[in-house]
């Protein structure tokens, strides 16, 4: 099924997969993937069948075990990526890395170091590059240097709406190499918003075209609440409106000379991922007083405008630290917050990529992930770099089992063999009808 010529990835980090789809798309066979949530590695086994996936904490990984448990073997690996959480953070000490409380930016350096890549990619947030918090980094490029990798020290923070997705959301990028290699470039901005945005990391120039807004993403998706079965499940058979360009992309209507990802077998008939939300008639009344682009007073929700771009979708926080949900958008002509599969085509997610069935776990695999179309730009410039043309494969695939998208955390640990005390601890409330694929 995999081509000798497709360059392999790791990613270390997947949550998902928001990066192992963007480098699948600009040419890798993304072998193996590490994640320490059992919910999400069910998600990211259902999208990504020919994908072996670790369900552990990459502290307890090593590189033979990703190599053994996975298609990879003893075979040369091209690059491994990862976003790394980084809500633990911690300064303490003269030497912040090797503090336990920040071990999983080391364990990045230590699998690399093991896996022996020709290319890294580290994502992460903004804040890493300032104030106490860019003492991560500078150890971390240390670490490369003396392990025989080359680092790009002029990294740099690349917004998505600058590749194409309809989102203003900058993240770090961290790019390095073997000595014996060439740095990979960092990708050109390719579009900017139509609307100004205040983002200090957004980059206007005349000659990019815009970026797809709001309206271009969501606007051909049905009205949910004209939907009654989506209130006790995630999918229904529908008829879209018309497409933009960006939709069509979407929707897999539109064929993508530079999208070398396999092709999905789905249904595209199927709306998915758009389990309704209930809201009280005060709350419905307060999204529609609020005008678009601004903050509802009470729950704090921005309203989207069509012909703008989405605020950063957030991902909240997992049940161990309170199980906050993260404000979601409200609907830009609907009185109520966006759908997972709405939020997934802000983020820049196929329609065929499936998430967990119930809204609280399916948002936080799109706010916890990096946009697809994002990664791919990353992605490109390492095939570059590898001096690689990479082809589209003939081969189509077809998705996982639908159990995977409607496990309890109890059952996903179960299904890996893991303990239950992990990160996705939620009592699920939906229904499990999940029939399409």
């Amino acid at each position: 099924m995999h081509s000798k010529q497709k360059p392999i990835g790791v990613d270390l980090f997947a949550g998902a997969g928001g990066i192992t789809l963007g480098f699948e798309q600009a040419g890798f066979d993304v072998l193996a993937a590490v994640e320490l949530d059992p919910i999400h590695c069910a998600i990211h086994d259902f999208n990504f069948p020919f994908c072996s996936v670790l369900c552990r904490s990459v502290e307890d990984v090593t590189g033979a075990e990703i190599r053994n448990t996975s298609k990879i073997g003893n075979r040369e690996i091209d690059v491994v990526f990862g976003g790394s959480p980084c809500q633990g953070f911690s300064v303490m000490g003269k030497r912040a890395l090797t503090d336990p409380r920040n071990g999983l930016l080391f364990h990045f350096w230590r699998l690399v170091r093991e896996l022996h890549p020709k290319y890294f990619v580290l994502e992460n947030v903004p804040g890493l590059t300032v104030g106490m918090h860019r003492q991560f980094l500078l150890e971390l490029i240390e670490k490369f240097q003396n392990s025989g990798y080359q680092v790009e020290v002029n990294y740099q923070v690349l917004n998505a709406a600058n590749y194409g997705v309809p989102q203003n959301r900058a993240r770090l990028f961290l790019l390095g190499c073997r000595q014996d290699l060439c740095l990979p470039q960092y990708p050109p901005p390719q579009t900017q918003p139509a609307k100004l945005q205040k983002s200090k990391y957004l980059i206007f120039r005349e000659d990019l075209p815009h970026t797809p807004t709001v309206w271009d993403a969501i606007g051909d998706l049905p009205e949910v609440e004209l939907i009654p079965e989506l209130l006790y499940q995630d999918w229904a058979n529908v008829k879209y409106g018309k497409p933009s360009e960006y939709s069509r992309q979407l929707r897999c209507a539109k064929f993508d000379p530079h999208n070398y990802g396999y092709k999905r077998l789905f249904n595209s008939h199927i709306l998915t991922s758009s389990i309704r939300t209930q809201h009280g008639v005060e709350s419905i009344a307060r999204f529609q007083q609020t005008l678009p682009g601004t903050t509802e007073a009470i729950s704090r929700f921005h309203k989207l405008e069509k012909n703008g771009i989405c605020n950063t979708l957030r991902a909240g926080t997992p049940s161990h630290k309170g199980a906050f949900t993260a404000p979601r958008p409200i609907h830009p002509s609907s009185p109520r917050c966006i759908t997972v599969r709405e939020a997934a085509r802000l983020h820049s997610y196929p329609d065929w990529f499936r998430f967990h069935v119930t809204k609280w776990h399916g948002f936080r695999q799109v706010g916890n992930s990096v946009p697809p179309l994002l990664a791919k730009a990353i992605a490109t410039e390492i095939i570059r770099a590898l001096g690689i043309i990479p082809s589209k494969p003939r081969v189509k695939l077809s998705l996982g089992k639908d159990s995977l998208l409607n496990y309890l955390p109890s059952q996903a640990a179960q299904y890996y063999g893991v303990s239950i005390k992990t990160n996705s601890l939620r009592s699920r409330k939906n229904s499990r009808n999940h029939k399409p694929t």
